[in-house]
């Protein structure tokens, strides 16, 4: 193996901790699994998205990247921004976030890495996809339990970008738990709308709520196929 092959194989060098037992089981099948890129978060550099691609492809038999582009329009207009400018705000910044991956993955060889992304112009026309959303919606307006935990994922996101101190009203929170429940099908059943046997979310920092997801307490049941875990670069010592 060459210098500049180990050096790929150290950069990719990830930890990965499963949610619960029935997600180690789902990791184990290593048949797909789907990488969470937030367009604005700071950590998802060119360098990052590259080492998560060269680790899923050596780990999983597929590999894909979910990027919520459009959605990310309701957080900022949560913050204040006119739906307008939100929509352009998160249109732009959601096309940098997949030429990212665009160039991460054609690094590696992927010859088809614009089929690889998942953002809101792939997912909205997935009759998977839409089904699972439209439920979402329902046990949101049905079920004030999971409406709290949809609101308490919410907050958790919301205060990550509101100016120090300063903590989200109830309109904020209902104005952006909509990007929520815009990812929330791929934490439910990422499997059907990929159509695989078996599917892993991947994301560095999970909410609470995803814990509690996973461990059967909001009443909404992720498919049996359907695993998550938390996936983050390897202390080097």
């Amino acid at each position: 193996m060459s210098t500049d092959q180990d050096g790929d194989c150290r950069a990719a060098a990830m930890t990965m901790s499963p949610l619960s037992g029935r997600c180690a089981a789902v990791v184990e099948r290593a048949e797909h699994a789907c990488f969470g890129i937030s367009p604005f978060n700071s950590y998802f550099s060119a360098a990052r998205i590259r080492a998560l691609a060269a680790w899923g492809l050596g780990r999983f038999d597929r590999v894909d990247f979910f990027v919520p582009d459009a959605p990310s329009a309701f957080t900022f207009e949560a913050m204040g921004y006119a739906p307008q400018k939100a929509a352009w705000k998160a249109r732009r910044q959601g096309q940098y976030t997949r030429n990212k991956i665009a160039g991460a993955l054609g690094s590696l060889g992927v010859a088809d890495a614009d089929k690889r992304v998942l953002g809101w112009a792939e997912l909205e026309g997935n009759a998977a996809f839409g089904a699972l959303h439209a439920m979402g919606l329902r046990r949101y307006d049905e079920d004030a339990g999971f409406r709290d935990a949809c609101h308490e994922a919410t907050g958790w996101v919301l205060a990550g970008k509101l100016p120090a101190g300063q903590v989200p009203d109830d309109q904020q929170i209902e104005r952006a738990v909509r990007y929520f429940l815009a990812e929330l099908p791929l934490f439910i059943d990422t499997a059907s709308v990929v159509g695989a046997g078996a599917s892993v979310f991947c994301y560095h920092q999970p909410p609470d709520v995803l814990r509690r997801l996973y461990a059967g307490e909001l009443g909404w049941q992720p498919a049996a196929g359907q695993g998550f875990a938390v996936v983050a670069p390897a202390v080097r010592n």
